[in-house]
């Protein structure tokens, strides 16, 4: 069975689902409330757990009642949970979420006790990162434990994946620990200063980004595909022609999927479509954990498009 680190965030979801998302200022009433588990780092171990992967996530929660949801929620699932870490001095993130009709949506987190992931956490979690055969992680958590978590992974010659969300600017250092960078198109955009619009400009960003010392770069472009970057060429994938309902966790499931893929060895353009198949899965269901879609609905959209 594959083997997959997630270093990242855990939090309790409250979203409401509106008929448009408001503007600034405005209130939208008539919407519909319910709860369930987000956070970029549990999301991602998730997916990476449904399609496949045997998964451990590092990451913390506070010493409250969304931390004991988070943490019976994922023994539920079938994840082990000897890397959550509990923090009796800040909350448990909470993210706040509104989603229109269409699947846009709007996020605001309250991270808590994800910011307090510590460089000495890594430290005293070697043995469970170096289990691994992949170590995928994102920004939802202090920068300084992000290039710590890389740099061990590499050091013991795993693969690396970080997903750089939310958008945030980042050093050549942290750059040139991942093997493989995923940004969406916004993502990308900030990364390089340039707007990302489409395959084309997605293509040049990711340019800079292996010359900024990335590995290779998968830039997703939501209804526009996927552009992969290596440094000899550049492949484009379209996407999947699917009803989107909430897109929430679509690149969450797009790396989860990606990370399994990777740490089970397949080659990487068969990695990436199986990737993009997740993200679309995701898109046609609420929620973010809840989206999340199993092994066997990526292979029958896969099989279907055929």
């Amino acid at each position: 069975m594959p083997k997959v680190v997630v270093i990242g965030s855990a939090n309790r979801d409250l979203t409401c689902r509106l008929d448009r998302l408001p503007q600034l200022g405005e209130t939208v009433s008539g919407g519909e409330f319910y709860t369930s588990f987000g956070g970029k780092g549990a999301n991602q171990a998730v997916a990476a757990h449904r399609v496949g992967a045997e998964v451990r996530l590092l990451a913390k929660v506070g010493c409250d009642r969304n931390g004991d949801a988070i943490i019976e929620h994922l023994e539920a699932l079938g994840l082990a949970t000897d890397g959550i870490l509990r923090d009796g001095s800040h909350h448990s993130g909470v993210a706040l979420i509104m989603v229109d009709r269409t699947g846009n949506n709007a996020i605001g987190v309250a991270p808590g006790s994800n910011w307090h992931l510590t460089v000495e956490d890594i430290h005293g979690a070697q043995s469970l990162i170096s289990w691994g055969e992949v170590v995928l992680a994102q920004l939802e958590v202090p920068l300084v434990t992000v290039r710590e978590g890389l740099r061990f992974a590499k050091d013991n010659g795993l693969v690396t994946i970080l997903n750089p969300a939310p958008a945030r600017p980042l050093s050549e250092e942290i750059l040139s620990l991942a093997d493989i960078l995923t940004p969406n198109e916004t993502e990308a955009g900030s990364l390089t200063g340039a707007s990302v619009w489409d395959v084309d400009e997605a293509a040049q960003a990711g340019k800079r980004l292996l010359e900024s010392g990335a590995g290779q770069v998968i830039v997703t472009l939501g209804r526009k595909g996927a552009c992969w970057i290596h440094k000899d060429f550049v492949q484009t994938f379209p996407s999947f022609p699917v009803a989107s309902v909430d897109s929430t966790a679509a690149g969450d499931a797009f790396n989860g999927a990606l990370a399994c893929a990777v740490a089970e060895g397949r080659p990487m353009h068969e990695a990436i479509r199986f990737a993009s198949a997740a993200g679309a899965v995701a898109v046609t269901r609420r929620g973010a954990q809840d989206s999340l879609p199993t092994r066997d609905e990526i292979d029958d959209l896969l099989e279907g498009s055929q």
